[in-house]
């Protein structure tokens, strides 16, 4: 079996290689299909022609409508026809996914010529303009929409207007301000593509039921198959995400049938993905492997880009799977081919096929084989490559891992600096991390004013036309300002709403990122402290009793690395880890104290939760700041206590010297240090309070009233 993964890549060269022939006869199959949309009008007038025929080059087929509208699925470097009894013949080279719009004018024969130029001043020119932007600077491209909002003459613009907004929204992640305005040119005008970026929108804003609803009120019979393609690959994500894989495996399937049917390439591709995704979720692990071999194989008949994503996720599937030594040879393959690709292009850093991401999970894949000289080499050329394209999350990752590779391979010295560097990337990381959330909140507000100026040219613009309406409906005018204005409330009320659950999103992203960064500022402290006391065991010669403090520390460690990334944990779990870190403690400082952990039977401790690593600062405290100094042997007492219903209380008490005589002996650098460490809890505290409802109260005091008066610690813990 070990075999058979070393030659399937091979195999799949093989596959790639026989299948360029084919290629060079189906360039079409290579390109992505999508949809572009038309308007054909007559340039004195602005007045559209229908029954235009639209037909790409050896392909779809469709005509213009009443309004001089139309919509075709074509490929990059498509050649599309426009022809008409009137005209002259027009032949369009797709260049990009802008909207075509073709303006003709009457020659002396009363056929048309082709003018491919747009009248200033227009709504039509407002709106391309906002999509020329569109990629390049939401805040230009929304006032190009600002813009052309009082230009509208009709619901259809109007439509338009709003959707091309939502497009805009869309690109830049503005999920909630996405769905708002898709909504909005829904209610000037029903679309079924409108519908399903409005679908796909609720989906990216985590709405799936929402989502779900709007993708089962499309009828099948009433779309292309570009659009049913769409939805299907649409509810089978909603449905991955509900964790209904039974149904999610029979849209997809339904989804690829469509597009197999009729050739569109790049869905066939995605499709059978995102099925090996699934079944692989499901434990089908050979169905899973097949379709996501073909997926790399499909993508290969598009382009090198799409062939090394569907790559990788082919190698995060070995990798699951622990079939290391084939996804090794997957990301080799992979890394030439990124250098085949940055010949014509730069890989932005939120690209998954990154050198620095690759080299870093191969090094991982051989630290998992616990092949540590192999895992070494490509976590520096990761760390190397990171620093080169200034990428500080997967720089972090790797000085960490080769921190770990080191401690597994028993270089102490080693790890240690890599750990140090580790911690500096952190530092980094968080700063860079609070100039991106303060320049994201900047640029959010400006978004939200520009969007509420919209709102209000909207309502203006509702209201202008209720107007001049009303000029010669007199009986009907006070309905319809009455109604206007309850609209423009309504829109101004749903504003704000969004307005406010934007900025709770926002707050609640601004806790998580503020907790994982104490937290990873309180894991480096704890390590390396443990680490000195290793380091002074094997300073005195004492190898004995630095393996077996070493061998209680991994576990240590492993403990508090696997609850690292949670805000709570079940108390259980803590107990066993203060317990373990206790033992620890008191096998360096046998002769400066005893300790006892009780905790009251009565106490379910698998139904509280409490903040990962939340009593070891006090106990450290406890030990190094008070029993440390103590000239008699002391004693530390840990014990937890139901105080009423739903509520316990932990006791950390010692008979130290005490906090302020433990402050006159330190120096100035030591105060700052334990200060920072004990805000670092406090800040924790703060927060998990205000995400969770006052759920710890942390008071602490002397222990004695004379001598060594010692520190009692009382944490209260309420129950979910």
């Amino acid at each position: 079996m070990k075999h058979l993964h070393l030659i399937i890549p091979l195999f799949l060269c093989l596959i790639v290689q026989q299948s360029l022939y084919a290629q060079d006869q189906l360039n079409d199959s290579k390109r992505e299909t999508f949809t572009v949309k038309g308007l054909v009008r007559e340039s004195n007038n602005n007045d559209p022609i229908s029954d235009v025929n639209i037909q790409v080059n050896g392909g779809s087929y469709t005509s213009t409508n009443i309004g001089g509208e139309f919509r075709i699925d074509v490929q990059m470097g498509d050649e599309i026809m426009i022809s008409h009894k009137d005209f002259e013949t027009i032949y369009y080279k797709v260049k990009s996914d802008d909207d075509i719009r073709v303006e003709v004018e009457p020659v002396i024969d009363r056929s048309y010529i082709y003018k491919n130029k747009i009248k200033d001043n227009s709504f039509e020119s407002a709106i391309d303009s906002a999509i020329f932007y569109k990629k390049k600077s939401a805040e230009k491209s929304i006032q190009f929409i600002t813009e052309s909002i009082p230009k509208s003459t009709s619901v259809k613009q109007n439509a338009e207007a709003f959707e091309v907004l939502a497009d805009v929204y869309m690109h830049w992640k503005q999920f909630d301000l996405a769905v708002t305005n898709y909504r909005i040119s829904l209610n000037n005008v029903k679309s079924n593509d409108v519908s399903l970026k409005l679908a796909k929108a609720y989906f990216n804003n985590k709405n799936y039921q929402e989502s779900l609803a709007i993708y089962n009120s499309l009828k099948p019979e009433n779309l292309s198959n570009w659009q049913h393609v769409l939805r299907q690959e649409g509810l089978g994500d909603v449905y991955v995400k509900t964790k209904d894989n039974k149904k999610a495996t029979t849209a997809y399937k339904d989804g690829l049938k469509v597009a197999s049917e009729n050739n569109i390439q790049s869905k066939i591709t995605d499709l059978n993905s995102k099925l090996g995704e699934v079944y692989n979720e499901e434990g089908e692990k050979e169905m899973a492997e097949d379709l996501l071999e073909n997926s790399v194989v499909l993508a290969a008949k598009e382009n090198k880009t799409r062939e090394v994503e569907q790559k990788v996720k082919f190698a995060d599937f070995q990798n699951v799977n622990r079939s290391y030594d084939a996804e090794i040879q997957t990301r080799k393959e992979i890394i030439k081919d990124i250098d085949a690709i940055e010949k014509d292009s730069i890989i932005d850093n939120e690209s998954a096929i990154t050198k620095q991401k690759q080299n870093y999970k191969i090094g991982n894949a051989y630290f998992l084989q616990k092949d540590y000289e192999e895992a070494i080499p490509y976590l520096e050329k990761s760390i190397a490559e990171a620093d080169k394209r200034e990428d500080l999350i997967v720089k972090k990752d790797a000085t960490k891992k080769i921190s770990d590779v080191y401690l597994e391979a028993g270089n102490i010295d080693k790890a240690r600096l890599a750990f140090e560097e580790y911690t500096k990337t952190v530092d980094e990381l968080y700063i860079k991390k609070e100039q991106e959330i303060a320049q994201a909140a900047r640029f959010n507000k400006r978004i939200v004013e520009k969007q509420n100026r919209i709102n209000t040219l909207e309502t203006d613009r509702k209201l202008t036309l209720s107007q001049v309406e009303l000029s010669d409906e007199k009986n009907k005018r006070q309905q319809l300002i009455i109604y206007s204005l309850i609209g423009g409330l309504l829109l101004l009320a749903l504003t704000a709403y969004l307005m406010y659950k934007y900025i709770k999103q926002q707050k609640l992203a601004n806790n998580l990122l503020a907790l994982k960064s104490l937290r990873s500022q309180m894991n480096p402290h704890f390590i390396f402290n443990a680490l000195n006391s290793v380091n002074s065991f094997i300073a005195t010669n004492d190898e004995r009793t630095a393996n077996k403090y070493l061998s209680d520390f991994s576990k240590l460690m492993r403990a508090v690395l696997e609850n690292s990334e949670e805000d709570f944990i079940p108390l259980e779990k803590e107990i066993e880890l203060i317990e373990l870190y206790t033992k620890l403690e008191h096998f360096r400082f046998k002769d400066k104290f005893d300790y006892t952990i009780k905790v009251d039977n009565t106490i379910d401790v698998e139904a509280y939760k409490i903040p990962p690593m939340l009593l070891q600062p006090y106990i450290e405290n406890a030990v190094w700041h008070g029993l440390r100094y103590k000239e008699e042997k002391g004693v530390l007492a840990i014990s937890i206590s139901k105080k009423r219903i739903g509520e316990i209380e932990i006791t950390i008490a010692d008979n130290g010297i005490g906090r302020k005589k433990s402050k006159s002996l330190k120096t100035e650098n030591q105060q700052k240090h334990n200060s920072k460490g004990l805000g670092n809890i406090k800040k924790r505290v703060s927060i998990l309070n205000e995400m969770y409802k006052d759920k710890v109260d942390v008071f602490i005091d002397d222990n004695g009233n004379q001598g060594d008066v010692g520190t009692k610690v009382v944490v209260t813990l309420k129950k979910d």
